[in-house]
Order: C-alpha cells, then structure tokens, then sequence
C-alpha cells in the first residue's frame, strides 16, 4: 500500500467517525428542542432583586440564567422560584413574594413576543406553538403565605402554581428537613398541625401542586397522608447515593410514585456528590481569613460565599463533580420507580456550584445527549424532560 492510499484510508476512517459524530449530535439536539422541556426551579428572580439585574438583558458570566439563554437551552417551561428566607416574618414575607411576582410580571410585559406568564396547560400549548417561554411560579416556602389561606388563595390568584410548603426554616404550621434533622430532639412539633393539613387541603382545592423539596421526614408521610393529588419534589435528589438532609430516602421516593408524583432533580453539587462538603470545606478553610474579615463589614449572609466562588472561579471549578453523578441520581431513582416519576429542577442561580459542564441553562442539551448514551428510548427522554411535570400539572387542576 502506498502513502497515498494510506493516508486516503485515514482520511476516510475519519470522515466516518466525525460523520457519525456529527449524526448523534443532530440526533440528540433534535430530541431535546423537539421535546416539551421544563425546569421546576429557578432562582434568577431572587438574584436580580439583589443584584439589580434584568433578566431580558445579556446576563452571560453573572448568572446562570437569562432570556436568551433559555431560548438557547432549549426550556420551554420556566418555573421561577418565590424566595425569601426565615428572617422575612410576619408583616414582609408576603409583601417580599409579591415584589418577586412584580419583576416577573414587569419582565414579561417588557418581552410579550418571548414570555408569557402561564397558569394553565391550555396557555402552555400556545405559547409552544408560537415559540415563547412559559412562564410558571413556584413559592419555595410556606412561611410566605403567613399562616393565611387568603394570603395562599392571592398567590394563587398571582400565578402561583406550586407552593414549596418549608424552605430551610419550619414555620408554625410545618418543620422543614433541616429542622426535623438538627432540633429533632428539641422541636415543639413535628410535621403538619392541623392549619397545615388545611393548607394541603386548600391547595388541593385551589389546583395548587404541593411540593415536598426541603420538607422533613414527619412533614413529608403527613403531607402523603392527607392531599387527593399528586406532589412533586421541585429540586431534590437521592439520599442513598447523597446522605445530605435535603434528598429523599427511598421509602419516600417510592411514596411519591405511589401518590403519581415526580421528583425533580437538583443540579447542586452537594446534593449529588457526598464528597464535595469536604472538597468545600476545604476550600473555606484556604480563604478563611478573607471570609472572616468580609463577616465583619458585609451583613448579607449569602454575599460572602458568592463573593469568594467568584474570585476564585479557577480553584471552585475544581470542587465540581462530573455531569455524569447527575445521570446516576437519576438512573438510581429509575431503578426504583420507573421514568414516569423523575424530571429536572435545576436550582439555577440558587446554587453556587454544578456539575461539570453544567455551567448555565444552555448547558440542558448536554443532559439529553446523557440521557440517550444511557440507553435511555425517546419517549422515556421526553418524560423525564417535561411531560411528566404536565402530566402532574394537569392532574392538580381543578375543573369548573
């Protein structure tokens, strides 16, 4: 054989490789804009409050998030976080909701050819057909409502169409994960009193999903015990492979795909990686006079770590697990209940660190082509992309 005819062969093994390449890219990026995509949890609302972005501008290496970018990545249902912590009592939870729903609302009126805001699966079908981001909203924290179904019944009214019914911090009618885990011994109560069963009730009522992310164990079976509708957990992940007192044990995933419900898996490094609490405490303990001396001046509680993983995005990348600890999550809960019962819920821009390659919303693609390597069949893709979350919504409205 001469050089030439051996390089010829190269050249030809190599267009069949890069071909073939090229063929599984198309394939797969085809499936993922082709599919309903949604994402139940997003904090980019929370972040432009405080940092006093607009999302409808370029927000490309300050955020996870932007409008933009969701078109790129593909989501075509957007449920925007309602956030505001423990410190926000009596008197300002409420109000701090609705200022959040005020920017969501003011976005949308600004952009009425990219987002909608939407309430119903009717309104979703249309703003697919005509190419515009859905628009839902989520509360994560029942302390917002103020121990009032009037205040419940007027996010609802607002959009509202998941309440998270505990962030971290209980509140007088639920005891969050992290509560029921650090005061388990020294709690008043544990789980729902009877306002909070109202509350599920009310929710149900109303078509409002109950969301079990951040709840503790006592809330979760008394949650499973009293609503008529299926739950969703917005951004959780799986216990047994992450021991963390956010993620669900397996007697509870399996609850959940008993009640018809959905897990949506959170993208947060230390929900999926049980080592990465190390790798960060290391990280802390490098900078610890910096951090220290910032406590001092700085009263946000949040701003210091935002500040540090920013300085040192070189040292943070290297705390972050491989993609494919997010694909194992989610093949683990497979594995127990099926493809009907698991989707994503990303915690963008409530997070400080992802796993690799996971770096913004355009990155939702790379979890389809994940997904397809896996063996997983197309139909089994699109649930787990989107339509198991509607399948929920739909089961939750209520018809008049």
């Amino acid at each position: 054989m001469t050089v030439y005819q051996t390089m010829q062969k190269i050249y030809c093994v190599l267009l069949l490789v890069c071909n073939a390449y090229l063929l599984e890219a198309q394939s797969y990026r085809k499936l993922h804009f082709r599919s309903t995509v949604v994402d139940t949890h997003n904090d980019i609302l929370t972040t432009a409050i405080n940092k006093g972005y607009s999302f409808d501008t370029n927000l490309k290496g300050k955020t996870h998030s932007d409008l933009a970018r969701w078109a790129e990545g593909g989501i075509d249902v957007q449920i925007f976080s309602i956030w505001c912590d423990g410190t926000y009592g009596p008197g300002r939870a409420f109000a701090r909701a609705n200022q959040q729903i005020d920017t969501l609302y003011a976005t949308v009126q600004r952009n009425p050819d990219k987002i909608a805001i939407t309430t119903t699966p009717a309104q979703m079908r249309a703003n697919l057909r005509k190419g515009k981001l859905s628009a839902m909203i989520g509360v994560e924290g029942g302390h917002m409502i103020e121990d009032s179904l009037a205040y419940l019944d007027s996010l609802f009214r607002r959009g509202a169409r998941y309440l998270t019914l505990t962030w971290n911090n209980s509140n007088s009618w639920a005891t969050s994960a992290m509560d029921e885990t650090r005061w388990k011994d020294s709690l008043r109560h544990k789980g729902l009193t009877d306002f909070g069963k109202a509350v599920v009730k009310e929710m149900n009522a109303l078509g409002m999903i109950v969301d079990v992310s951040h709840v503790g164990e006592q809330t979760f079976w008394d949650v499973i015990n009293t609503t008529t509708k299926p739950v969703i957990a917005s951004h959780s992940c799986a216990h047994a492979l992450c021991p963390v007192y956010r993620n669900l044990k397996d007697d509870q995933i399996r609850a959940i795909a008993k009640n018809g419900g959905v897990i949506h898996l959170n993208f947060f490094s230390g929900f999926l990686d049980s080592n990465f609490t190390a790798r960060n405490r290391a990280f802390n303990r490098a900078h610890r006079a910096e951090r220290d001396s910032m406590r001092k001046t700085v009263t946000d509680p949040y701003f210091v770590e935002d500040y540090l993983f920013e300085k040192y995005a070189d040292e943070v990348k290297g705390l972050r697990p491989p993609l494919s600890l997010l694909l194992d999550h989610l093949d683990y809960i497979v594995s127990l209940v099926g493809t009907d019962h698991v989707g994503l819920g990303s915690d963008f821009d409530g997070i400080s660190s992802a796993p690799q390659q996971l770096d913004d919303v355009t990155a939702f693609p790379l979890i389809t082509r994940e997904l397809v390597k896996r063996g997983y069949k197309k139909r089994e893709i699109r649930k787990i992309l989107g339509e198991n979350f509607i399948r929920v919504w739909k089961a939750n409205v209520v018809k008049h």
